[in-house]
């Protein structure tokens, strides 16, 4: 099971894999929206926001997340982690409702083409 500070560690590499996107993928990425990933076996939410192509972390909190962010994802840490690392497919882990992501239409829009 991946512990809180590798799940951290993985939201951070993913916001540098964002950040040095090109493309679709830097533009898709590039807009301002707050932010919730909500860890359910560690009971654990990563607060922030996605601005300018990265994810500012800026605040965890036990259990589930006090606001509705914008942007909402839950999943396992095992699952975050292999996500970032490559090793789980996003559209398929979302399919099978191994990762859960709620966000507005026109943010799902965007977020498509990061997918």
């Amino acid at each position: 099971m991946a512990t809180t500070e590798e799940c951290r560690s993985a939201l951070d590499k993913l916001s540098d894999n964002l950040a040095q996107a090109d493309g679709k993928v830097r533009t898709a990425a590039g807009f301002d929206r707050s932010l919730s990933c909500h860890i359910t076996d560690l009971d654990v939410t990563f607060t922030g926001r996605l601005v300018d192509g990265r994810i500012v972390v800026t605040d965890s909190v036990e259990g589930p997340p006090r606001e509705k962010a914008e942007i909402r994802l839950a999943m396992t840490g095992d699952d975050l982690v292999a996500l970032v690392d490559g090793e789980l497919n996003f559209a398929r882990a979302w399919g099978s409702g191994r990762v859960r992501l709620e966000a507005g239409f026109r943010d799902l829009l965007r977020l498509r083409s990061l997918l």
